[in-house]
């Protein structure tokens, strides 16, 4: 081989990491879904290390992609609940990549800093060049914020990322780069800005849940042809500097607003969809919190359904989802064609996965917030590249392992405090999973709590055949996954000495995650 070849043969791969928003593992294709098509992720996954029991580190928004992105549990990194910011310098696995001639890029999501800091939460309206914090923190914060149509101011190093384009709004309404990004394209203001209420102009829209409609402009505008069109032109510049490069393709769908917008809104009958199995589940011997969201109709902040006993609200919801996933899956198809094209589709890594499920009329609950349902708990996670074994693993994963597995891969280190392991041993097609149990946390601000009537924290455990989870309020749970998948049969009353086991092994677990070791790079400029 000459030099060229064994330059080209220790270039480091790319790396290509999608993520959507609150997207549960069995609305897929390759998950088993029969009526979602996702040709594209189906394809994907027939040439990846498929993760069939893979699961969220904490299962909400911020927490769970500050975990993907440091390998850190969420007490550890702290971001325990949305509205906490990721501290400037935490560590994460972009860092090092960039650090080493990578060229790095967030397009779409971030949720990594709603608030100022770890310690500050809910500070919508205040300004920080007022309220006392000082302007370097103010400078940081404000770019996921930015809502109008000016340039989002952005720092040099965004957690290790050199290139960022936000798309930082749900549903039909635009904000961020994404919000220029369509106003450039003839979008008009009032059409793409709208109020988040039944009052947002669009048709089609559900009389059951103002929350489904049908966006009044073209697919070819929303967020998800927006993540799929930017990360494309990231990848071309990058590989015109022939420089390798990491991408993530954030996309901010399938949350609610449920709002696929033109042909994507019609793809699916609601009438069509089936109802969970456990749809109607009373919920006699769940934890209390849950029953009380079942009977609320809307949230005190956000009116939306959390619990409901219509099942055609259901099916509206679910057909609304799977258009808007069958919009992924075409954005992520000419992503991955356009490797091909390039000619690197062999030469990049890319893992597919998403911060959390959603429980999407299960147990006649909706959406997610301090559910530990399979639901909720459980994600898509796929793995291809370089190296990797195409199959299906059986095994446990978790979020906090993708951080500590493209480092691996990428010939990295993991960082000082990086708690998750790699994934290396399963990808190189080994059948020992790396983990036979792992964590899941689930924090509120005590004040929140208890106003809405919810526990402060949750802690779950989870084995290759157990559920456990265990509540602030003192309430237990106990399910035989294996005979019972559905969830149905809290066996914690009737198990007292499995009971007693897997509370021990909670506690081990809780006390590996909560270490002293900060994970931070130190001090960074902005």
């Amino acid at each position: 081989m000459n030099a060229e070849g064994e330059d080209q043969e220790r270039r480091p791969p790319n790396v290509l990491v999608i993520i959507t928003d609150q997207q549960r593992a069995d609305h897929v294709g390759f998950g088993g879904n029969q009526v979602v098509q996702t040709p594209n992720l189906d394809a994907l996954a027939a040439r990846s290390m498929v993760f069939d029991r893979a699961y969220v580190g904490n299962p909400v928004c911020s927490p769970n992609r500050a975990t993907i992105l440091t390998g850190r549990w969420p007490t550890s990194h702290g971001v325990i609940f949305n509205d906490r910011a990721l501290e400037w310098g935490s560590e994460t696995f972009v860092r090092p990549l960039r650090a080493n001639g990578y060229r790095t890029a967030l397009i779409g999501k971030s949720h990594l800093q709603l608030s100022l800091d770890r310690d500050v939460t809910f500070t919508r309206g205040r300004d920080a060049r007022t309220d006392g914090f000082d302007d370097d923190v103010y400078r940081w914060e404000y770019p996921e914020r930015f809502l109008g149509p000016d340039e989002p101011p952005v720092p040099d190093d965004y957690y290790g990322f050199d290139h960022v384009e936000f798309a930082t709004d749900h549903g039909a309404r635009m904000s961020g780069h994404h919000l220029r990004w369509a106003l450039a394209k003839g979008a008009t203001l009032d059409d793409v800005t709208p109020p988040m209420s039944a009052e947002a102009p669009g048709d089609r829209r559900s009389e059951r849940w103002w929350q489904i409609y049908r966006p009044p402009y073209p697919a070819e505008l929303h967020s998800t042809a927006f993540v799929g069109e930017r990360t494309k032109a990231f990848i071309d510049e990058a590989h015109g500097e022939d420089k390798p490069w990491m991408a993530w393709m954030a996309f901010p769908d399938p949350h609610h607003p449920m709002t696929p917008p033109g042909e994507w809104f019609d793809r699916h009958n609601p009438a069509d969809m089936d109802l969970p199995v456990t749809f109607g589940d009373p919920l006699e011997n769940a934890p209390p919190h849950l029953r009380e969201i079942q009977a609320r109709r809307e949230a005190f902040f956000w009116p939306m359904p959390f619990g409901t006993d219509d099942p055609v609200l259901v099916q509206e919801a679910i057909a609304a989802t799977y258009g808007m996933i069958e919009f992924i899956d075409q954005q992520i198809g000419r992503v991955l064609d356009h490797l091909e094209t390039l000619g690197i589709a062999d030469d990049t890594i890319v893992i597919f996965t998403s911060d959390h499920g959603d429980i999407m009329g299960e147990h006649s609950l909706m959406l997610k917030g301090s559910i530990h349902y399979q639901g909720v708990l459980r994600v898509p996670l796929t793995i291809a590249g370089p190296g990797v074994t195409p199959g299906r693993s059986s095994g446990l994963a978790s979020s906090v392992d993708i951080a500590p597995t493209i480092l691996d891969r990428c010939g990295f280190k993991g960082h000082r405090g990086i708690q998750g392991s790699s994934l290396s041993s399963v990808l190189d097609g080994g059948e020992a999973p790396v983990r036979d149990h792992l964590l899941v946390e689930d924090d509120l601000p005590p004040h929140i709590a208890s106003v809405i009537g919810m526990p402060a924290k949750i802690r779950t455990l989870v084995t290759d055949d157990v559920r456990f989870t265990r509540d602030s309020n003192g309430f237990e749970e106990l399910f035989d996954l294996s005979n019972d998948p559905h969830e149905l049969e809290n066996q914690v009353a009737d198990e007292p000495a499995r009971r007693n086991e897997l509370a021990t092994a909670l506690v081990d677990a809780m006390m590996a995650a909560d270490d002293s070791a900060g994970g931070v790079a130190g001090e960074r400029t902005l």
